[in-house]
């Protein structure tokens, strides 16, 4: 598994193509992740099948409940905590009119697809890491369709800084956002792409830096995490990525222990506080999505 591998958007061709569209379809984010472009680079079989058994899972009423919880959870574990986010307009931050626009709609992106993230993160590590989802038809939330306005054209196209190429007036913002993750590898793509717009992430993390260390938002990150696991307990369909299903499907042994640690790492570490962070990055330029249906 060759972590620095990555099949992107413009290269896919065929089915892969076409999947990468399904996710952003369904996902209703214009970005396909780094996990989804690592796996189809590297296992493009298990990518497919994965995507498969993931999919059905995005589509519910159920699931759009989980995504403005998760949100709620960690703005308003700030709100109750005294540490909420400050709110800039575009004159408070050096940021012309057009990049103000274009920071707003590819950070709403990132918020969408925070919630979406955190859950294919936790199934896949669950299920192929000896946790096994039983689907629990509770309510007609659990096969309701998901509501077709939500999150549906807010955001914009993601773009990004190249790997590396940090500007040299944020390397010390940059340093200081890595040692709050305890980031060891590259750099999140939230980070890649607010560093585009120097004149906005170095004066909001000076600001939310207390914040991101406070009390107040490891409860947050402890609720939304408290969030995931209600959902998983709630779920109207149970992919089939266990081991055994892996190995039924043709994959080898060495291939299904790499694939394992492989989805173990992005549900472990720095992401725990990366994810619900970009909520509180959205929230200060009033770029948040629902927080409750």
């Amino acid at each position: 598994m060759d972590r620095s591998a990555q099949l992107y958007e413009r290269d896919a061709t065929g089915w892969q193509r076409g999947m990468y569209e399904d996710i952003e379809t369904t996902f209703r984010a214009l970005i396909v992740n780094w996990f989804f472009r690592t796996l189809t680079a590297n296992e493009p079989a298990f990518a497919r099948y994965m995507w498969g058994q993931l999919k059905p899972l995005f589509q519910t009423r159920a699931f759009g409940d989980y995504t403005v919880s998760y949100r709620d959870a960690v703005l308003s574990a700030l709100e109750d905590g005294s540490a909420d986010p400050p709110r800039y307009r575009r004159a408070d931050l050096e940021v012309q009119p057009a990049e103000w626009r274009e920071l707003r709609g590819q950070l709403a992106t990132f918020d969408i697809v925070a919630p979406r993230l955190a859950l294919a993160f936790a199934v896949c590590d669950r299920t192929m890491n000896g946790d096994p989802l039983e689907a629990d038809l509770d309510d007609a939330a659990s096969t309701a369709p998901l509501p077709p306005w939500l999150d549906r054209d807010r955001g914009r196209s993601v773009t990004m800084i190249d790997a590396g190429g940090v500007p040299d007036d944020l390397s010390d913002t940059i340093d200081d956002i890595r040692d709050f993750h305890g980031l060891e590898g590259g750099l999140p793509s939230i980070y890649r792409c607010l560093a585009q717009w120097p004149g906005y992430l170095e004066p909001a993390w000076t600001d939310l830096e207390p914040i991101l260390e406070s009390a107040a938002f490891e409860r947050g990150c402890d609720d939304a995490d408290a969030v995931i696991d209600a959902h998983l307990a709630e779920l109207p369909y149970a992919p089939r990525l266990s081991p055994t299903a892996l190995a039924d499907r043709g994959f080898d042994e060495s291939t299904i222990e790499e694939l394992r640690d492989f989805v173990r790492s992005f549900n472990r570490g720095a992401i725990e506080t990366v994810l619900p962070a970009i909520a509180i990055y959205a929230a200060t330029l009033d770029a948040a999505g629902e927080r409750s249906l």
